[in-house]
């Protein structure tokens, strides 16, 4: 222990309900001068003990929680604990699928450190002070619990920043990975970019859904082979499951030429006929517009955007453009079709994207059905006491 964060009357509350995250507002002094990711005691303003967090004196989010208990020492032993744990709790999952996330931050009880398999590749994000300055013990914890050496490293996102840190990529043990990780997901196979792949190099979060999307394919394929469009494809993921479903004809639509690439490349390497499969290589936004003044009308419409909010101060224009890709793919859809919509921003909570997606339905002068609530897969587990580590939602409408 190095330091000590003394809290504001009243702010104790939240830690001691177990949220992991300590803003600077709440602190009203710092005792020590306890450096950049060490671990300090955090103190009420009556001088109570109430958590070990680590220090991060460059970001707004001043402390994140390691434990609750004050008999916790965080040192190598307890630290790898906590990843042979993470590890262990996934491995019914492994049947699914060789790409999985093994280690999920402060769900993980280790904030700010980002795990992920792709076969015999490992990943690792350190996305936060705490354990930015604890890489080598967690890189060693890592290779320990999986058996693999290989791990490289992707801190490259603007959390870092916030953090006070640089950007940070490359291998951290063992070999170079391959240009393009093979991985295989429910029977479809798949190759990742691990170095400049966006995220870690796939969306392992939508595993799960990638199959609904696969089921919901096959249920319309029951009466005729149904037309699917997938926005934002990125490398082809819920077009893949579509085409396994059954779908006649995908089409896919992206603004990264790269992207679209290996997207190509893996309806190629599946076996699945070309002239099933339309890649677009075009804003989303307009093609939809476009699709529309055509008179298209799909069967199954998948949109997956990326993060429209990076925080609350964008939430607002973020709501504006998630309605105008609902309201736009609403009046693409056929009636009895699907629509699988997503939000992977964290500023955007469940209840307000249903809202905006909802506006969307009545402006489209549309009726629908909200079938299921979508979230990230079991690998991707909430803790209950830090709801903000929700970022991907997702409902599922059918049009009448």
């Amino acid at each position: 222990m190095h330091g000590e964060l003394i809290l504001r009357p009243g702010k104790e509350r939240s830690l001691r309900r177990r949220h992991p995250w300590i803003y600077d507002t709440a602190v009203a002094r710092v005792v020590g001068k306890p450096a950049r990711g060490a671990t300090v005691a955090v103190r009420g303003a009556d001088g109570a003990w109430l958590a070990w967090a680590a220090y991060s004196p460059d970001s707004t989010l001043r402390a994140r929680c390691w434990s609750f208990a004050e008999s916790s020492r965080i040192d190598a032993d307890w630290l790898t604990a906590r990843v042979r744990a993470a590890v262990a709790r996934r491995a019914p999952l492994a049947p699914s699928s060789d790409a999985l996330r093994l280690v999920f931050g402060e769900a993980d009880e280790l904030p700010g450190f980002v795990a992920d398999r792709y076969g015999g590749q490992l990943v690792v994000q350190f996305q936060a002070a705490g354990v930015d300055a604890q890489r080598e013990i967690l890189a060693a914890a890592l290779a320990d619990a999986t058996g693999t050496d290989d791990i490289y490293e992707r801190s490259d996102s603007a959390t870092r920043k916030r953090e006070g840190l640089e950007p940070a990529a490359g291998v951290l043990r063992g070999n170079e990975p391959p240009e393009l990780v093979p991985v295989t997901e429910h029977g479809v196979a798949y190759r990742v970019d691990v170095r400049r792949g966006h995220k870690t190099g796939f969306y392992i979060d939508q595993r799960d859904n990638r199959l609904r999307v696969q089921e919901l394919a096959q249920r319309l394929a029951a009466k005729a082979a149904p037309r699917v469009l997938n926005c934002f494809c990125y490398t082809g993921g819920f077009s893949l499951a579509a085409a396994r479903g059954g779908a006649g004809n995908v089409l896919s639509i992206d603004s990264s030429a790269d992207a679209l690439a290996l997207a190509r490349e893996h309806w190629r390497l599946n076996g699945f006929a070309a002239e099933r499969a339309e890649w677009r290589e075009a804003d989303v936004f307009e093609a939809l517009r476009a699709l529309q003044r055509a008179g298209e009308r799909f069967d199954l419409i998948v949109l997956d955007p990326p993060k429209f909010a990076s925080s609350h101060h964008h939430v607002d224009r973020a709501a504006r453009a998630y309605k105008d890709i609902n309201l736009n793919a609403l009046r693409l859809l056929a009636p009895g079709g699907y629509l699988a919509t997503f939000s992977c921003s964290g500023a955007i909570d469940v209840d307000l994207f249903q809202k905006i997606v909802a506006g969307a339905v009545a402006d489209a002068q549309v009726d629908c059905q909200l079938l299921q609530r979508l979230a990230a897969g079991e690998d991707h587990p909430l803790s209950m006491a830090h709801p903000e580590g929700e970022y991907l939602k997702g409902l599922l409408l059918r049009r009448l």
